[in-house]
């Protein structure tokens, strides 16, 4: 069984479409404090159950946490938006306060689960857009007292995937034949600050084992004469915002990549994703921060973080987005 805390209008209904139809699970628990809301989704998701593989579909409004105990993977989506007149400061905090009332419940009742923090309200803070599922996903590990393999966020998989997807456009192959990463703090908060916070690692970027720097070594760099860092990695940040001014939201490609990531806990896959996960002493990090890196998932959480061979830059990038994060962490009441 699998929990989902927090029904969003975004991705919660692409992700259950995408979880019955790949049977990711023989049970679904939802979790919310709107009522209403809730059981709508309930009595939907159980009223299409006849044209897929059997799966239980309960609900509860969050009074009673008995209704998850024995999860698997717990995907906490709730979250707060900035009120009126609201200091950005209050508003991380007025998260954390949120995220008391649910993980120490999660992880009462079922005490070898994994969670995956999905959750992303828009922070800005210390004059920057700030990643919030980075500093959400950090708050959920000390919360929950877990290991810190099997607490993490959904970082930047879908930044990932936006990016190879824009990589096999221009060259004219299949996505699934690209391999890039995008490394840092996940990229829906803002393009001014996360263009430079969210790390396109162009040095190792290849298809079939062939690096793309390599054959073009000023790819992505200031004298590309090709545009590759114009034209791929600022897209990456932006076209969540093109989406979103286009049909108000985005929900089809998170919902496809948290069910995505649930089924490689549910079924011990142990496929490689770009998680947001505790970086302490790799690539030189030495505090407690959560960004994203490509880690290698399983039954039991995260396995292990693959070492990328990060180029200069690349490094400095990530270290600017540890202290950004680190500042933030400090600043809170856990």
């Amino acid at each position: 069984m699998f929990v989902v805390e927090s029904l969003g209008r975004t991705s919660s209904p692409s992700f259950f479409y995408s979880h019955l139809f790949q049977n990711i699970a023989n049970e679904i628990c939802l979790v919310d404090v709107v009522a209403d809301k809730l059981k709508g989704e309930m009595m939907d998701l159980q009223h299409g159950l006849a044209f897929t593989r059997h799966c239980i579909v309960k609900a509860d409004t969050g009074l009673d946490y008995s209704i998850t105990a024995g999860s698997k993977i717990c995907v906490i989506t709730a979250g707060a938006r900035q009120r009126e007149g609201e200091s950005r400061l209050s508003l991380v905090q007025r998260n954390v306060e949120i995220f008391k009332g649910i993980v120490p419940k999660l992880v009462q009742y079922s005490p070898d689960t994994t969670i995956l923090v999905v959750s992303n309200p828009v922070l800005f803070i210390f004059g920057v857009y700030i990643a919030s599922v980075d500093v959400l996903t950090y708050v959920t590990w000390k919360l929950s007292g877990l290991p810190k393999e099997r607490v993490f966020g959904s970082g930047t998989n879908l930044d990932s995937a936006r990016f190879r997807f824009l990589l096999s456009e221009k060259l004219k192959i299949a996505p699934s034949s690209c391999h890039g990463w995008i490394i840092g703090e996940h990229g829906d908060s803002s393009v001014h600050h996360i263009l430079y916070a969210l790390v396109a690692v162009w040095s190792g970027v290849n298809v079939a084992g062939v690096t793309l720097s390599n054959v073009k070594p000023d790819i992505g760099g200031k004298t590309d004469d090709e545009h590759w860092e114009q034209e791929i990695h600022k897209k990456v940040v932006e076209s969540a915002y093109e989406i979103i001014k286009l049909k108000g939201y985005t929900s089809w490609a998170i919902g496809l990549s948290v069910a995505k990531i649930v089924q490689a806990v549910m079924s011990n896959s142990r496929n490689v994703f770009a998680l947001s996960t505790n970086v302490k002493g790799f690539h030189g990090i030495k505090d407690d921060v959560y960004l994203s890196v490509p880690v290698v998932l399983g039954a039991n959480g995260l396995t292990h973080v693959v070492k990328q061979n990060l180029n200069e830059f690349e490094v400095q990038k990530l270290h600017e987005s540890s202290n950004a994060l680190l500042e933030v962490q400090r600043s809170l009441t856990i």
